[in-house]
């Protein structure tokens, strides 16, 4: 990066090469992305490693990654593999993840501050104190939170699988969901189910507006509109559908018009281009983007893999606690 920074200076001071500079920056630039990826991939065989990367990462990191999902789906995939080492591109709760289903292997997750503001919203000692309100209830934990507050819960669930696993649940006990609000709001009212929620949320779907979703309407009157069941009621009404990030990259994969409008974090739209790309994919709103998602680069990839850390450790008792919390949900 510095060497860029420096040909863009040399510009500066000689505008009659500008044209030569710039082409010396985007040659440099390539260069070095070239040079990061090699030594990746080196580093990856020598370490017997996988890289995953969640649908939400830059774009160079989704294209370097084994495989490419949602956090469970990944953690899933990479316990079936042989591999010693885990590369997680993603965030905390998702490495964390990985580790619960994959103790016996090294998970690294490149950047450690790379956390989950929803997930943070609950603590295991809050969840405690919340299940004390409600004699005899079933804890349904959104698969976004940390290995304690898992560790504390009946049964886990995803995006796409909450609907079913509350429906599934003892109908003469009570609910709590955590720590999603408004999915939790989502399930509430697609299965008909009472549930108590604890009043988390994701900032980044936060961000998404009816007012976004009306703007995008009257510009793509043609267009369909998807967003994840993470964004408020109201945005979730003003869509057309509303599906977790493996059903509407499912969903774009069968769309057959020309522009769809997707309201979740913009780092999907990535994927969804390369895998259809007849389609134009239009964001519900720029401001969509997790920070946290982005923190990940090609450079802390390398530099976790050449120091093997940080890693992700986890007390056993509290890893043992989670998984059976997830492994009830997969035995649905």
């Amino acid at each position: 990066m510095n060497s860029i920074f420096y040909e863009f200076i040399n510009i500066v001071r000689h505008p009659l090469s500008v044209f030569f500079s710039i082409e010396v920056v985007v040659t440099k630039g390539v260069a070095m992305s070239k040079s990061l990826i090699e030594k990746i991939g080196t580093l990856k065989r020598k370490l017997n490693a996988i890289i995953l990367a969640h649908n939400y990462q830059r774009p160079e990191v989704q294209d370097i990654a084994d495989y490419t999902g949602d956090s469970l789906e990944l953690s899933r995939k990479a316990a079936k593999t042989d591999a010693d080492v885990i590369v997680f591109c993603g965030v905390h709760f998702m490495a964390e993840t990985a580790k619960i289903l994959s103790p016996q292997k090294t998970v690294l997750l490149p950047d450690e501050n790379a956390g989950c503001p929803m997930a943070d919203m609950i603590t295991a000692e809050q969840l405690a104190q919340e299940k004390k309100k409600y004699p005899g209830v079933q804890v349904v934990c959104y698969v976004n939170s940390s290995a304690a507050v898992k560790a504390g819960s009946d049964i886990c669930c995803t995006s796409a699988n909450a609907v079913e696993v509350v429906q599934a649940m003892d109908a003469d006990r009570p609910v709590l969901f955590v720590p999603d609000q408004y999915l939790g709001l989502f399930v509430m009212r697609t299965s008909g189910r009472e549930m108590h929620f604890w009043p988390g949320y994701c900032p980044t779907h936060m961000k998404i507006g009816v007012n976004d979703i009306a703007g995008q309407k009257q510009r793509y009157p043609d267009a369909k509109i998807v967003v994840h069941p993470e964004c408020r009621p109201d945005v979730i009404d003003a869509a057309d559908e509303a599906l977790s990030t493996g059903g509407i990259i499912r969903y774009a994969r069968a769309y057959k018009k020309k522009t769809l409008i997707v309201g979740t974090e913009t780092g999907i739209l990535h994927r969804l281009g390369k895998e259809n790309p007849a389609v134009e994919y239009v964001p519900v709103t720029e401001r969509g983007l997790c920070p946290n998602m982005k923190r990940i680069t090609l450079e802390k990839i390398l530099w976790a893999m050449e120091e093997l850390k940080p890693r992700i450790e986890i007390p056993e008792d509290i890893r043992q606690q989670a998984l059976s919390a997830v492994e009830r949900m997969l035995a649905l």
